[in-house]
C-alpha cells in the first residue's frame, strides 16, 4: 500500500467537525486505528475523502461511534457514499450491544417490590423457555417412534454406560447407608414400645416407596444433569452446535434424545439397585441392633410389605429421568460464549433438576394418597 493511500485524520481545532482521508482497509489497520483515535470527541466526521473502506475500517468507525454514544457524545458521519453507508450500518448492526445498567437510587420507595417483580418476570421467562424446550423434545420423541432409524444407537449406549452403569457404585453405597440409618433410628424409637419387628416395615416402605428412587434421582441429577450441561455447553461455546445446524443435523436428535432415553432406561434400574441395597443395609442393622436374623427379616418383609410400594417407587423413575435430562440439556443450550456462563448454567441445572424432582415426588405422593394407593 502506497504512503499516499495511508489513512490520515483531519482534525479542526476548536470545531466539532473533523475528517478522515485515505484508504481505511485491513492492510492499513494500524494507521486507521491511529487516525480514528485522533478524532475522538468530535461530533461529526467527514468521510468524503476516504478512498477505500472495507469491513475492518467500517468496524473501527462503528466502534468509535459506539464508545462515543456510551459516553453521551454521539458521532455523526457525513460525506459517505451509498456503499460506505451500507457497510458501516451492516457492521454496526452486527456488533454486540453493551448492556445499559439502570441506575439505582438508594432507599427509593418501592425498590424491593420492583426488584421482586423483575425477578418473578425473569423466572417466568426461564420457565416458559424450558417448557418450550420440553415440548420440542416431546415432539422429537414422537417423531422417533415413527422413524426409529433416526436414533443414534452408539450414542444411546454410551450415555447409558456413562450416566447409568458408572453410577451404580455410588447409588449402591447411598442405598446401603440409608437402609442402615433408617433401621438404626427406627430401632432406637420402636424399642421403647416393644415393637422392634416393625423396623422391617419402616425400612421397606420408606425405601421402596420414596427414599430409594428419590435419593437416586437426586444423585443422578447432581451427577448427570451437570455433565449434560457441561458437555453441550462446551459445544455451544465452540460453536459446534451452530456448525451442526449448518450441516443440516438437528442438535435435538443428535445430542438431546440419546441422553433423555439413556436416563429413562437406566434410572429405574438404578432405583431398583438402591432399593435392594437399602433393604440389605436395613437387614444388617436390624440383625446387629435388634437380633432380627436375615431369615426373620425376609419373612416379615414378604408378609408385611405390599409389592405395590415397590411399583409406586419405580413408576416415578421415568418421569424423574425425563426431568433431569431435559433440564440438563436445556441449560447446556443456554450457555453463551464464555466460561463464566458455562459454570453458571451447570450449577443452575443441578439446582433446578433437584428442585423439580422433589416437587414432582410431592405431587405423586398427593396423587397416590387421594386415590388411596
Amino acid at each position: 500500500m502506497a504512503d499516499a493511500d495511508a489513512p490520515t485524520a483531519r482534525p479542526s481545532p476548536g470545531k466539532a467537525e473533523a475528517g478522515l482521508s485515505g484508504a481505511m482497509t485491513l492492510a492499513t489497520l494500524k494507521a486507521s486505528e491511529k487516525a480514528v483515535a485522533a478524532l475522538e470527541g468530535k461530533g461529526t466526521i467527514d468521510l468524503s475523502d476516504v478512498t477505500e473502506l472495507d469491513t475492518a475500517g467500517a468496524w473501527l468507525i462503528a466502534q468509535a461511534r459506539q464508545r462515543a454514544a456510551a459516553g453521551g457524545r454521539p458521532i455523526q458521519l457525513s460525506g459517505m457514499t451509498e456503499g460506505q453507508a451500507l457497510l458501516i450500518d451492516t457492521v454496526e448492526k452486527a456488533m454486540p450491544r453493551p448492556e445499559r445498567k439502570r441506575r439505582q437510587i438508594p432507599g427509593r420507595p418501592g425498590d424491593g417490590l420492583e426488584n421482586m417483580g423483575r425477578t418473578v418476570a425473569a423466572k417466568a421467562r426461564t420457565a416458559f423457555k424450558a417448557l418450550g424446550f420440553f415440548g420440542v423434545v416431546v415432539a422429537h420423541l414422537l417423531s422417533l417412534i415413527i422413524h426409529p432409524t433416526r436414533l443414534r444407537i452408539t450414542a444411546l449406549f454410551y450415555h447409558m454406560q456413562d450416566a447409568g452403569l458408572n453410577a451404580v457404585p455410588i447409588v449402591s453405597l447411598m442405598g446401603f447407608l440409608i437402609g442402615i440409618v433408617l433401621a438404626f433410628q427406627g430401632a432406637t424409637q420402636l424399642q421403647q414400645f416393644g415393637a422392634e419387628v416393625y423396623v422391617v416395615d419402616l425400612v421397606a416402605i420408606s425405601i421402596l416407596r420414596e427414599l430409594g428412587i428419590l435419593l437416586t434421582a437426586i444423585i443422578v441429577a447432581g451427577r448427570s444433569a451437570s455433565a449434560f450441561t457441561a458437555a453441550i455447553g462446551s459445544m455451544k461455546m465452540r460453536e459446534e452446535i451452530d456448525a451442526m445446524r449448518v450441516l443440516g443435523l438437528d442438535p435435538i436428535d443428535r445430542l438431546v434424545l440419546p441422553r433423555v432415553l439413556a436416563l429413562v432406561f437406566l434410572l429405574p434400574i438404578l432405583g431398583f439397585i438402591a432399593c435392594m441395597t437399602g433393604l440389605i443395609g436395613g437387614m444388617l442393622m436390624a440383625w446387629i441392633e435388634l437380633s432380627i436374623t436375615p431369615g426373620m427379616f425376609q419373612t416379615r418383609l414378604l408378609e408385611g410389605t405390599d409389592p405395590v410400594h415397590a411399583i409406586i417407587g419405580l413408576v416415578k423413575a421415568p418421569f424423574f429421568a425425563v426431568i433431569i435430562a431435559v433440564i440438563g440439556c436445556h441449560q447446556g443450550m443456554q450457555v453463551e460464549g464464555n466460561a463464566e456462563s458455562l459454570g453458571q448454567h451447570t450449577s443452575r441445572s443441578v439446582v433446578q433438576a433437584i428442585f423439580i424432582v422433589i416437587v414432582t415426588d410431592a405431587l405423586f405422593s398427593i396423587f397416590f394418597a387421594v386415590w388411596g394407593i
